[in-house]
């Protein structure tokens, strides 16, 4: 882990930074190759382009994908506080690990297009 990224984790209780770590930890199991770093004082992970965001709060983790991922899972998210490109985790419920795959999965997939389309140009 960078240091960068260390230092953001560092500065929240335990449970907080174990919360930051299973949601980066996933993020690097669907994407191995990716990067991370703090980009709008928040880890991201990025690969190809910054795939998510992600940032604590007292009452809830951020995870801030696209506008797009959360369209594309709306049947998924119901029942999260959203905003347009953010979907909110509360720190007092268990950590939706498949959803928050889906999400990477989803991003991911966005990325690969793009690269496509580019590509074809």
């Amino acid at each position: 882990m960078k240091k960068e990224i260390e230092d953001y984790f560092a500065q929240y209780p335990v449970e907080i930074q174990d919360r930051l770590a299973r949601i980066r930890n996933i993020c690097f199991e669907e994407v191995p190759d990716a990067d991370e770093a703090i980009k709008y004082r928040m880890p991201t992970i990025i690969w190809h382009g910054d795939l998510v965001y992600c940032a604590a709060f007292k009452n809830h983790i951020g995870i801030y994908p696209l506008p797009t991922v959360l369209l594309a899972l709306r049947r998924d998210i119901q029942g999260y506080k959203t905003g347009k490109g953010s979907i909110q985790f509360s720190n007092d419920k268990p950590l939706p690990e498949l959803l928050i795959r889906r999400i990477v999965i989803t991003r991911k997939a966005e990325i690969v297009e793009q690269m496509k389309k580019v590509g074809q140009s």
